[in-house]
């Protein structure tokens, strides 16, 4: 599974939300759209023109990917098999 955060470096939801991904052992490769413009370039095409952060981009290992908005920690947990804030595994 791949997961990219798009960020800036004065969001507090996107510290919030690597803060998070840290705290459950979740790998994350963080781009910051407000120093890198091929970044902002890439977010744009793959929201759809949105350019709100926190942006989530997640590639299942199944191929399927899937996108949040903000810091929706609900959507997030449901994506990634979280139950009750710990990973699941089978």
């Amino acid at each position: 599974m791949q997961v990219i955060i798009y960020s800036t470096t004065t969001c507090p939801y996107c510290k919030m939300l690597k803060d998070y991904f840290d705290e459950k052992g979740i790998a994350y490769l963080e781009k910051l759209i407000d120093q890198d413009e091929a970044a902002k370039e890439e977010m744009e095409t793959v929201s759809g023109g949105f350019m709100g952060v926190p942006f989530i981009a997640i590639e299942k290992d199944d191929g399927t990917k899937e996108t949040v908005i903000g810091f929706d920690k609900g959507k997030i947990n449901s994506i990634l098999g979280l139950i009750d804030g710990d990973v699941v595994t089978a």
